[in-house]
């Protein structure tokens, strides 16, 4: 069946709606910002949206995305989350700026932002983009490249989101918690956050994204999110994705790391119907580091695609990556991780694994590491197992009288235990095997400190 019609129906869609977003954002017509997203819409005339033809998304059919007709949040009327609906996606346990999205628009009233270093910019993309464009102006689109249609149409469309600008040697001490909670109980919602994470030489910052779904209507969070770390910076980045199984969720980041610099990225995945995240580092100096850690649950028919991409510029750097997938019932998940070492990046040192645990005989996954060295003193290694649990532990436990689901369970958290010992903070480490318990007995676990 050939679904270029309907691709090019859903182009046409989201073409014909620039008009009215235009007229929403009339106080942002002469910004840079606006120039980026008009250059967008003459390369979504030209792209098609992902394919199944093509190989990086051989995998992953987006066409229940394409059936529906998504409306973007700008041009649409839609309800806000009540505080408590806030409240009980938030972690909590420490301290922390937080910042609040509805629908990919910042929420002034939901957030809370306190007393920062000198010098250090912490809000939404659309307040910097108006009144102080000189911070971010030189980053926006600087190493995101577009790539699919996906990637135009968050350009086109975003108008807010993250913007973190952090100075040469400041360490900000709090973290920054991110909101993203999007639905409706009336539209069809389009979320396209844009995020721009900046980190100055010698600077450190961490932040904590959380995507949560609300209302009852099927929406879709299409986000981008760029990530400069100078020289000597340390970022760690925390995705936590809990949306609703019947929503869409696409993101792609796009990292560039110059010398010495560190960035670590915590990806665990629980909702969404169909998931792709895209991560991207470029290692363009020498003793950088990379890693990533990733985590992603799946039961009945959900679809989770992690697609990573480091690639090694200059020498003496080192990269590795730990993904670990749990899939039951008719779930599928893809794994593509590629690692590419230039000529010039000598005494790389590179490793990815990847594991999955199938608990039914219909889920799937489909592993693919990739490994391309063009430099001859390289220390590079990769692999992907795919297995079950382990019977003769299974039984050594509910030898002990453990009932068979503990056991299960028991032996699934050890499975995952060494992504989850990856996480810095005590409190996120606590809320994810939370989220891991209720995920597999669907459950929820009071929050004693919210209850209160």
């Amino acid at each position: 069946m050939n679904n270029l019609p309907e691709f090019q129906n859903t182009k046409e869609w989201y073409l014909s709606n620039f008009k009215s977003f235009e007229e929403k954002v009339n106080g942002e017509s002469k910004t840079f910002f606006h120039e980026l997203r008009k250059k967008a819409i003459l390369k979504l005339s030209e792209l098609n949206f992902p394919s199944t033809h093509q190989e990086e998304w051989k995998y992953t059919n987006v066409s229940p995305i394409l059936k529906q007709n998504f409306v973007p949040a700008q041009i649409a009327d839609f309800s806000l989350p009540a505080k408590s609906e806030i409240e009980k996606c938030l972690f909590t346990g420490f301290d922390y700026h937080l910042l609040v999205f509805t629908n990919g628009i910042f929420n002034k009233e939901l957030s809370n932002i306190s007393e920062l270093p000198s010098g250090v910019y912490i809000g939404n993309l659309k307040n910097a983009v108006l009144n102080s464009p000189n911070l971010v102006d030189g980053y926006l689109n600087k190493y995101a490249e577009i790539e699919n249609a996906f990637n135009a149409l968050n350009l086109i469309y975003a108008s807010d989101g993250l913007a973190v600008v952090i100075p040469d040697n400041v360490i900000v001490d709090k973290p920054i918690q991110l909101l993203f909670i999007n639905g409706d109980y009336h539209n069809l919602i389009l979320s396209q956050p844009r995020n721009i994470i900046v980190a100055g030489k010698n600077s450190h910052v961490s932040l904590i994204a959380n995507y949560y779904g609300s209302g009852d209507k099927q929406y879709f969070t299409n986000a981008v999110t760029e990530i400069f770390a100078g020289e000597n910076s340390i970022i760690d980045f925390y995705k936590i994705q809990n949306e609703y199984d019947d929503s869409f969720h696409i993101e792609k980041v796009q990292a560039y790391q110059q010398k010495a610099s560190v960035f670590n990225h915590y990806n665990f995945t629980f909702g969404g119907g169909l998931v792709r995240n895209d991560i991207n580092s470029k290692l363009d100096g020498e003793n950088i580091e990379t890693h990533y850690y990733g985590l992603y649950l799946a039961n009945n028919k959900q679809h989770i695609d992690n697609h990573t991409f480091v690639d090694h510029v200059k020498p003496y750097c080192m990269s590795n990556e730990l993904y670990k997938g749990i899939l039951d019932g008719s779930s599928r998940g893809v794994f593509n991780g590629k690692i590419i070492v230039r000529k010039d990046a000598q005494k790389t040192n590179a490793y990815q694994q990847n594991k999955t645990i199938l608990l039914s005989k219909t889920a799937r996954v489909d592993a693919k590491p990739q490994l391309e060295i063009f430099a001859d003193d390289v220390r590079c290694t990769h692999g992907a197992t795919v297995g079950h649990l382990d019977d003769t532990a299974d039984f050594y436990i509910r030898s002990r009288g453990i009932p068979e689901e503990l056991a299960k369970s028991m032996l699934i958290r050890a499975f995952a235990n060494d992504v989850v010992e990856a996480v810095k903070v005590d409190a996120i480490k606590e809320k994810i095997n939370h989220m891991i318990f209720e995920h597999l007995h669907r459950v929820e676990i009071v929050d004693s400190e919210k209850s209160q």
